[in-house]
């Protein structure tokens, strides 16, 4: 049989030697039958209006890999085929209809390039097979399966979800074979799938073909076989390429976009979100009165609100703001359990004073108790703790109620370990363990996924096969006395899921937003619904399973494959509770200006939508004047880039209609400044080619429009640019009288030789540069014709003194001023239009120094900047000879290399501080003069000042400057021959020494942490001692920085190293400085006077860590050991040796840790002694509690929420 031609698309294509690959996979978990794709073409087949896109998919294999593991069915056995081309699914979808069909080729190689075989029906649909029999542009069969819709009549939104496997085998022995499979998503889009490299062309025709004797194309003549396994799309998304894929349209929730590596914070804040009642708490925090985007508590109801009101996914980037994140923060894994605490006490503290305040405590807070009870008398030790969360093992328990069972196993204190009961009861036999008295509405459970290997001394994940429940029953893991009035009953409602290793993973999670229906997958910006298989089977880790009653495939002699996904935390809700923390919340419940804040914000999306759609019909255009000119302080005309509401010397800025005309722009320019259009001309301004900006010339007809304007100008700059001119005369008519570029009476402008020029003025005596205003003359007239104009717009007439002169510049450009002869003529001096004049006022004496071309610009002294107005630098002056510029030449070298420098104390300046300030500096100084000048500012020293550069990025000090080469100023700020120094160009650090920068460089810096009351106050010391001094030097060099009594009046002072959160070494007195290492922190105490005569195997080093030992913080210490005592008198002396009081000691649990054993703390009773139980140098003495720096335990540094 055989059918005509269909179309060739673009396929994916599985072969062991594809040079191009990618892989397909099914959703959720890898399919058994993986499939690897390439997007090569079809090519050598002719294009086809019904040409429909065709899949290509190769087998991995199509003949058996190692040992036969069963006799193989014949390929007309048809459900003995069935079994073998299509082995179980992992995702184990419901099968609703298995159907085969078989086409026979004959005349194989007669064959077009390219055959549908016969349509045929399975699952209500049609189907048909896809021949390429010479191959799809390979030179292998190439078979695929396909839908069989005629092209135009696909139902929309058609999909169909097919496992399916093609055997091509010889009909005269069908022990002769070869066979693959796949499974694919069939939509309207997507029609086809299969395989490009079915089986070689030359072994087709072999002979014999493998276990026989004839060849698997006999005569011409194969059969194909399609098996068909129509499954159920329960969920909807199986196997969808999640193209075009829309979460709200889908499943009415919307995810949360991933900012870096912050999927881990999406999966929390998602689970928090569906805890409504959480939600409603939250909406409850006042922030009315405080909605800045520093206030956690505002930019989480932002988040929540928008998760409740958008279409899109919501990013997160205001909430991390808010905690004070940086860039790092973002980019790097955190912990979730220690985000989900901290997130909780800063809501908690924001809810005290209002009526959610106690919201939380009641949802998320149970109570734990430990206890030790005697057996045989009346008499228990113990104590009730809030937990907010519970820790479960994973390792060594194979369900969750293995892991409670586990929690509140009892341990017996008998024999050599009796428990003393005081003095009435002395030793007796007793239990001791946990037992909870209350468990919350909401039960957070974190799985120890994660935990120190002894062995690979390093954090590891454990993937071992650990069990759930949707429902379980609490009760037996609550103290007898506890209240059991309505039951404890727990209904799962989400799955926090990570999947990679400890390094390197994702996370998502399974949540149930209502108390009935769907859980569903929430995966950063994207939701599915979920199966229950997918949140409870799939997330218990270990490996993968091959279901009930499906055998192992005969070709599939494997090893087990690992699941990298697993649950790592899971969330309860009591079920009579479930209406309570699952209460609707609409739109009411919301804050009121949380709505209008949001309805604001999107009223002004909108505005700039249609700003950016409308953006072609308009231009920006920016104007200068006369009035601005006379504000204006520094070079050329203006800076255009300025805002002239703050600022009177920028242009202004409109931004109008291309169309509007030159007519209509001067209207309404005189209208927006309360001129008379009449007396107003714009001149179009021009980049000429050393790079300044000037008037060109007037725009005399003003029917163009702007963009007529702008293109006949050629102008690359994004805005168009005018000076506009104001007529001082006008005739009898009020027109204006314009002195060059008159109009004809034809309408013609003429040009005529009076040329415009532009004035400024540098007072000598102010130190000021000014502009002044423009004036016309001739350019037949010599320069000196130009000081009667210039005395006029000044008003000097009459008013110089006899000896006073003026001098004249040409500002060609910044960087040139050229003196201006008296003699020549403007045309000789090369002026015109839009050109500035410079003036001063200069006695005669000083006329012949300033016309010496050949002087030498003096070096500018550094000045403090006094600011009137951004372009006008007020010079105040330090005392010293050199400090004025004498004429405009020389300031506006000044102008061109200046640099507004800010200087800041370096954090570790003490008793040296000042407040910030700035100075304006020539950046050609060197490094010298800038000391010079930094050091008459602050009236110290200039060599005893260091200077560091500013780290861009974070605003802190970053390295010291080197003196050695007396750099400039400029090399300092912006160093050359460097790509990128992430270095600000305007800033300084400065510290002053105590000693000269010279003598600074033979000593090194000891940072040193001095604690002068136990461990809870830290002092922090950078000390100064000789590069070749010892630790005496160190601790002399504390004793004066810090200002406290010498050894012999305060006591003797220890020195010890730790690093990790553990001492590492106390070096000795005498040990050289050099000898410090960088990667290790250095504390300095005073030596406890019960201590001083004590030999050193007396003592034993104590850590702090919380619930697990390789989570360290706080300070370590050691500590004496006595002989004999109690550990409840050995906690009183711990309590004055480390100044912990109060509740902060009670909250301690104190456990002996051994080296080898760093995973099993031994938790320590009151009657025992340390003396005894510390039997091996190696053993620490570990407190255990609450890490308030909460450092990370990936290593990534501390995690905080400002």
């Amino acid at each position: 049989m055989s059918s005509g031609g269909a179309s060739h698309g673009r396929l994916p294509s599985r072969t062991r030697n594809a040079d191009r690959t990618t892989t397909q996979q099914a959703y959720n978990v890898p399919s058994p039958n993986e499939v690897v794709m390439d997007t090569g073409d079809y090519v050598g087949v002719d294009n086809d209006p019904e040409k429909d896109p065709i899949a290509i998919i190769n087998p991995d294999n199509s003949e058996p890999e190692g040992d036969q593991l069963q006799d193989l069915p014949l390929a007309n056995d048809y459900e003995a085929m069935k079994e073998l081309v299509l082995p179980p699914l992992v995702d184990e979808p419901k099968i609703l209809e298995d159907a085969y069909y078989t086409w026979t080729v004959d005349n194989w190689r007669e064959r077009p390039k390219k055959e549908h075989g016969p349509v045929f029906m399975a699952g209500g649909y049609p189907w048909r097979i896809l021949l390429f029999p010479h191959g799809n542009a390979v030179d292998q069969v190439s078979i695929y399966l396909e839908h069989g819709f005629e092209a135009d009549k696909v139902p929309e939104n058609w999909s169909c979800c097919v496992q399916f496997g093609l055997v091509l085998w010889n009909p005269n022995d069908p022990s002769l074979y070869c066979h693959t499979a796949a499974h694919h998503r069939f939509t309207k889009e997507d029609g086809d799938w299969g395989f490009t490299r079915f089986v070689e062309l030359r072994r087709m025709y072999n002979v014999p073909w493998e276990r026989g004797s004839r060849p698997l194309c006999e005569n011409d003549t194969a059969n194909i076989t399609a098996y068909l396994r129509l499954v159920e799309d329960e969920t909807g998304v199986l196997w969808h390429n999640f193209a075009n894929y829309d979460s709200k349209k889908e499943t009415g929730f919307v995810g949360l976009k991933n900012q870096g590596a912050t999927c881990y914070l999406n999966s929390l804040l998602q689970s928090l979100y569906f805890t409504n009642s959480f939600r409603k708490a939250v909406y409850e925090i006042p922030t009315e009165n405080d909605r800045s985007m520093q206030n956690s508590a505002y930019t989480l109801q932002r988040l929540f609100y928008q998760l409740q009101t958008s279409d899109q996914a919501v990013g997160t980037n205001e909430l991390t703001k808010s905690f004070g994140w940086e860039t790092r923060h973002i980019f790097e894994q955190q912990d979730v359990q220690e985000l989900s605490r901290k997130l909780m006490e800063r809501l908690e503290a924001k809810m005290k004073g209002t009526k959610a305040e106690n919201v939380l405590p009641e949802m998320f807070s149970g109570k734990v108790k430990t206890y030790i009870s005697c057996i045989n008398v009346d008499y228990e030790s113990s104590r009730i703790e809030d937990f907010w969360d519970i820790q479960l093992n994973v390792s060594g328990n194979r369900t969750l109620l293995d892991s409670f069972t586990d929690y509140i196993q009892v341990e017996k204190l008998e024999g050599e370990n009796q428990y003393f009961a005081g003095e009435e009861y002395k030793l007796q036999d007793a239990n001791k363990g946990v037992i909870f008295t209350s468990f919350p509405d909401v039960l957070h459970l974190q799985l120890k996924r994660f935990e120190y290997d002894i062995q690979r001394d390093m954090m590891m994940k454990i993937n071992d096969r650990y069990e759930f429940p949707e429902v379980f029953d609490a009760a037996p893991y609550l103290s007898q006395d506890s209240d059991k009035s309505e039951p404890w009953t727990y209904q799962l409602h989400g799955v926090l899921v990570h999947s990679g290793d400890l390094n390197a993973g994702h996370y998502y999670a399974f949540l149930k937003p209502e108390k009935e229906g769907w859980f569903y997958r929430y995966d950063d910006d994207k939701v599915t619904k979920a199966t229950m298989r997918e949140v409870l089977e799939e997330n218990f880790g270990g490996e993968y399973r091959t279901p009930n009653g499906y055998p192992r495939a005969p070709l599939q002699k494997k090893a087990p494959i690992m699941r990298q996904n697993s649950a790592y935390m899971l969330v309860y809700i009591r079920q009579s509770r479930l209406d309570k923390i699952l209460c609707p919340v609409s739109e009411e419940d919301t804050p009121k200006h949380l709505q209008q804040r949001f309805e604001e914000e999107m009223a002004l999306k909108e505005a700039r939508r249609r700003e950016q759609k409308e953006a072609h019909l308009y231009m920006f255009v920016k104007v200068i004047t006369d009035a601005t000119f006379r504000n204006y302080g520094g070079t050329d005309l203006t800076v255009f880039d300025g805002d002239h509401a703050s600022d009177p010397s920028a242009p202004f800025t409109y931004r109008l209609r291309r169309a509007m005309t030159v007519g209509e722009f001067i209207a309404f320019f005189a209208a927006e400044t309360g001129q008379d259009p009449k007396r107003l001309r714009p001149w179009l301004m021009v980049n000429r080619q050393n790079k300044t900006v000037r008037p060109d010339q007037p725009i005399m007809d003003l029917a163009p429009t702007l963009e007529e304007v702008s293109t006949k100008a050629a102008t690359r700059d994004a805005y168009l640019r005018f000076w506009v001119e104001q007529a001082e005369d006008v005739d009898e008519e009020g027109n204006a009288v314009w002195p060059s570029y008159a109009t004809q009476p034809n309408g013609a402008p003429t040009k005529g030789d009076t040329i415009l020029l532009l004035l400024k003025h540098f007072d000598a005596e102010e130190q000021t540069l000014r502009g002044v205003g423009h004036v016309y003359i001739s350019k037949d007239k010599k320069v000196e014709e130009l000081v009667p104009l210039i005395l006029q717009k000044m008003g000097w007439e009459g008013k110089l003194a006899p000896e006073e002169k003026l001098l004249l510049w040409e500002e060609i450009k910044p960087s040139m001023i050229d003196p201006m002869k008296a003699k020549q003529t403007l045309k000789g001096a090369e002026l015109q239009d839009g050109d500035i004049v410079c003036f001063q006022r200069t006695s005669e004496r000083k006329v012949d120094a300033a016309s010496a071309t050949d002087k030498p610009l003096q070096e500018p002294y550094a000045t403090q900047r006094v600011q009137s107005c951004p372009h006008e630098l007020t010079i105040g002056r330090i005392h010293r000879p050199n400090d004025r510029f004498e004429d405009a030449r020389e300031y506006y070298d000044f102008l061109e290399n200046k640099r507004v420098v800010r200087f800041v104390a370096h954090p570790r300046s003490e008793g040296t501080e000042f407040d910030p300030f700035e100075l304006v500096l020539n950046s050609k100084i060197n490094y010298d003069t800038l000391s010079e000048r930094v050091g008459a500012h602050l009236g110290v020293p200039s060599t005893h000042i260091r200077f560091w550069t500013v780290n861009g990025a974070t605003d802190k000090p970053k390295v010291p400057v080197r003196r050695s080469t007396n750099p400039s100023l400029r090399q300092i700020l912006q160093p050359t021959g460097v790509i990128s120094t992430n270095q600000r160009s305007d800033a300084f650090y400065l510290e002053i020494l105590d000693i000269s920068l010279a003598e600074f460089d033979t000593k090194k810096i000891v940072k040193l942490i001095w604690l002068s009351e136990g461990i809870t106050k830290e002092d922090h010391y950078d000390l100064l001692v000789p590069k070749s001094g010892t630790l005496e030097d160190v601790i002399q060099a504390l004793i004066k920085k810090a200002q406290i009594p010498d050894e012999t009046e305060g006591g003797r002072i220890r020195l010890y190293e730790t690093s990790s959160n553990r001492v590492y070494r106390e070096p000795p007195r005498d040990s050289p400085v050099l000898n410090l290492s960088d990667y290790t922190q250095l504390y300095a105490e005073r030596v406890p006077e019960e201590e001083l005569a004590a030999e050193d195997s007396y003592f034993i080093q104590v850590f702090h860590f919380q619930n697990e030992v390789n989570r360290t913080h706080g300070v370590p210490f050691k500590f004496l050991l006595i002989e004999g005592e109690k550990f409840a008198d050995t906690k009183k002396r711990l309590e004055k040796r480390t100044g912990l009081k109060g509740k902060s000691f009670e909250k301690i649990k104190f456990a002996l840790v051994r080296r080898a054993s760093y995973s099993k703390p031994q938790y320590l009773n009151d009657d025992d002694e340390l003396w005894n139980v510390a039997s091996s140098e190696d053993d620490y003495l570990g407190l255990d509690h609450a890490d308030r720096t909460r450092s990370m335990r990936n290593g990534a540094g501390d995690l905080f929420l400002r």
